[in-house]
């Protein structure tokens, strides 16, 4: 058995669990590389990452480098004498970092690679459609995840999964996946895997204009783009109510399908239901934000506001 110091490397709460599963079966942690603190809230105050937090209630060493390629970064990365490192939801990694140790550099990804490589694998695999995912690891190279595979484990997406709660099955079955990926290479018995050459499913990075709602879609493609935005960063349309355009995210939203004659995006009220148009039938919205409110569910924002007759999303 080989005697393994890890550098781990990753910044939110998905990277968390992994790197406390390692803590907690006893591997070493030579150190962890996070994120800069950056400011955040009204007060402006300096917010560390999630596993900086976690790293220091272990006391393991914490870099916080702003340029990877930096001479006195990558001194005192050597200077941690690691072996091995592993990279979970961080940034891409020079060469001159990546190469480093002994055993190599392995990243965790949150998808079944060669599909959907890029930022946010978890929300376009539902925001797709897909049936099914899993989690990935394979030795870094100098391309964004396209190195070689070393495991993967599958899971299934339910129909009515959100990003939210595939993103916590996939950090527990990614944890479970790290540390077997670990094991074997202490052993020394990895046998890597060349990922196909498909026409992948991109996960490239989410902005406001990808996370709009496009009223012209299918009843499906609209639910899993608004679960596959649920609850973050949240699915959004504008509305027009009285001649006022208002910015909404939806959140929670089940299906009607149902033949009418009204124009995509009308929006139809009762008491305590709000529902949306769409070519097939409505979606009805469980959970809404609208601008300038708190997050509400439909009864309750009804209670005190109202949408006109001629109502509608844009």
């Amino acid at each position: 058995m080989r005697d393994l110091r890890i550098v781990f490397m990753g910044t939110p709460d998905f990277a968390v669990t992994i790197l406390e599963h390692l803590v907690t079966n006893n591997y070493t942690i030579a150190g962890v590389i996070t994120a800069v603190d950056k400011p955040a809230g009204r007060g402006r105050k300096l917010n560390q990452s999630a596993v900086k937090k976690y790293a220091l209630s272990q006391n393991l060493p914490v870099l916080q480098p702003k340029n990877l390629k930096s001479e006195e970064f990558q001194a005192d990365l050597k200077d941690l004498n690691a072996n091995l490192q592993i990279v979970v939801a961080f940034r891409m990694l020079p060469k001159s970092v990546w190469a480093m140790p002994k055993y190599g550099t392995f990243n965790l990804h949150a998808s079944l690679l060669p599909e959907y490589r890029g930022a946010a694998p978890i929300n376009w695999a539902i925001m797709n459609g897909e049936s099914k995912t899993g989690v990935t690891t394979f030795f870094i190279d100098d391309k964004i995840d396209t190195g070689e595979i070393i495991l993967q484990n599958e899971t299934s997406i339910r129909e009515d999964e959100t990003v939210g709660e595939l993103h916590d099955k996939l950090m527990h079955l990614g944890a479970n996946l790290v540390k077997e990926t670990v094991d074997l290479i202490a052993k020394g018995d990895v046998k890597t895997t060349k990922q196909p050459e498909l026409e992948e499913k991109s996960a490239y990075k989410l902005y406001p204009h990808n996370c709009k709602i496009d009223w012209s879609k299918s009843l499906n493609d609209i639910y899993n783009h608004i679960r596959g935005l649920n609850p973050y960063p949240a699915a959004w349309t504008t509305i027009n109510n009285n001649e006022e355009e208002i910015t909404a995210k939806i959140y929670s939203v089940s299906k009607e399908f149902l033949s009418h004659d009204y124009n995509n995006g009308k929006i139809i009220t009762t008491k305590s239901t709000l529902k949306i148009a769409v070519k097939d039938g409505f979606l009805i919205i469980n959970e809404i934000k609208l601008s300038g409110k708190k997050l509400m569910d439909s009864r309750s924002l009804l209670n005190g506001y109202q949408f006109s007759n001629e109502a509608i999303a844009l």
